[in-house]
Formats: C-alpha cells, sequence, structure tokens
C-alpha cells in the first residue's frame, strides 16, 4: 500500500500494535501518510514496531485491563484523528476449567478496555475522527471451548451500536475477522497448513483470510464518513459455513 496516501496528515493510534495484526495495521497506515501512535502493554514490541514503520511513530504503554492505565495515556495522548484497537486476551477452554480471573480479563480487552477508551478519549478526537474495534468470528458462529471468546466479541459488536448513537458524531465501528493467516496460526507446526486447508474448504470464498484483508476493512471504516454502528465482517463467509 506504499501508493495510498488516504491518511497524509492525519494521527492514527493503534491499540495492540505489538500482535501480528497491529503490527502490520501500523505499518499499511504509516505507508499510507499516518503518524502512527502504538499502544500496548509490552513496550519492547511496540518499539519493534516503531522501527518497522516509515514514517513519525510514538510509543506508548497501556494496559486495558487498567482504567488508571488508560486515563493516563489519554493525558498524555492530545488530539488525533481514528483509533483502531486489535487488543484481546482469549480465555479459551472447556466451561469447567475456565478461571473467573481469565474471563474478566478477556472482558476487560475487549468490551471493558474499549468503553473506557471511548469515556477518557472521545474529547481529543477530531470532528470526523472514529473508533475502531476488533470482533471475531466466534460471535456469529460459537464453538466448545469457545464460550468467552463467542461472547466478549458479541458484546464488542453492540457497545459498538451503542457508542456509536452516544458519541456522535464520532464513528465507531468494527471489523469481526474470521480465521486469518496473520503468524498467529504458526505454533500450529506441521498441521498449521492442514488446518488453513481445511478452513478454506468450507469457507464460502474457498479462501482463508490475510492481513491485508483486515487492514483494507479498516480503512474502509475509517475513510468512509457515512459508515458508523457497523460490524464489518471479513470472514470470508466463514460465519455461514
Amino acid at each position: 500500500m506504499s501508493d495510498d496516501t488516504r491518511l497524509k496528515g492525519q494521527r492514527l493510534v493503534v491499540v495492540g500494535a505489538g500482535s501480528h495484526t497491529g503490527r502490520a495495521l501500523a505499518r499499511s497506515a504509516s505507508a499510507a501518510g499516518a503518524a502512527v501512535v502504538l499502544a500496548g502493554p509490552d513496550l519492547r514490541k511496540l518499539e519493534w514496531t516503531a522501527a518497522e514503520l516509515s514514517g513519525p511513530a510514538e510509543v506508548r504503554v497501556l494496559d486495558l485491563c487498567d482504567e488508571r492505565s488508560i486515563a493516563g495515556f489519554a493525558g498524555g495522548l492530545g488530539r488525533f484523528d481514528h483509533l483502531v484497537s486489535t487488543a484481546a486476551a482469549p480465555a479459551n477452554g472447556p466451561l469447567k476449567d475456565l478461571e473467573a480471573a481469565d474471563v474478566q480479563r478477556a472482558f476487560s480487552a475487549k468490551v471493558i478496555g474499549p468503553l473506557l477508551l471511548a469515556k477518557n478519549l472521545v474529547g481529543q478526537v477530531s470532528e470526523h475522527g472514529s473508533f475502531t474495534f476488533f470482533s471475531g468470528v466466534a460471535a456469529w458462529r460459537p464453538a466448545p471451548a469457545r464460550t468467552v471468546m463467542a461472547t466478549t466479541n458479541g458484546a464488542l459488536a453492540f457497545l459498538v451500536r451503542a457508542l456509536a448513537v452516544e458519541i456522535a458524531p464520532v464513528r465507531v465501528n468494527a471489523v469481526s475477522p474470521g480465521i486469518v493467516d496473520t503468524g498467529a496460526w504458526d505454533g500450529m507446526g506441521a498441521d498449521k497448513a492442514a488446518f488453513l486447508r481445511g478452513v478454506a474448504e468450507r469457507n464460502p470464498a474457498r479462501r482463508v483470510g490475510t492481513p491485508e484483508d483486515l487492514i483494507k476493512a479498516v480503512l474502509y471504516a475509517i475513510d468512509n464518513p457515512y459508515v458508523t454502528g457497523t460490524v464489518l465482517h471479513v470472514d470470508g463467509g466463514g460465519r455461514l459455513a
């Protein structure tokens, strides 16, 4: 996307910039002309991302599970145009094995944290700015051992609708990925290829997603001034299969 300058002169906050998807988004946003604020809990990963960018970048530590951290982040941020959060803290596993602290952390990262980001930052976003959060296909296609993931992603989808009304005209949207080959599946080793092939065979789109698919959706949500309160499904039809 090096020929895309739609974000030139804009300031974009990427929460979760140390993750696979957050890093890819930050690179594309920087190439598209944005000044990028990289936020997340791990300073080292944020610095790694910053080193990959072609344009100006700031690094700021942020823990979405701690409201004091969010308030402190807001206090030092200043004005910005758009915020995108890819943050998540999955609490996967059989229902009988779930720990309350892990469930609470999952909700903090995916639901409560975004709500508090909006609360603390709405006065600093530009008039035509936006918030974009990441939901996920599990909300529409739940599976065993993914109850918390399904619930947090579903709650975020409804939070987006509520925030779009409450903080209008600031726009609020969500991107809901399906199975995307971001690198997050590399830990499967030799089983990864067969897993992704099976997903592609089941999906109506007959493929798995790429980071570029997600980035296109995020940039659409940012760039289109008539889109708010919307969940953009980037799952190849996986929620239907």
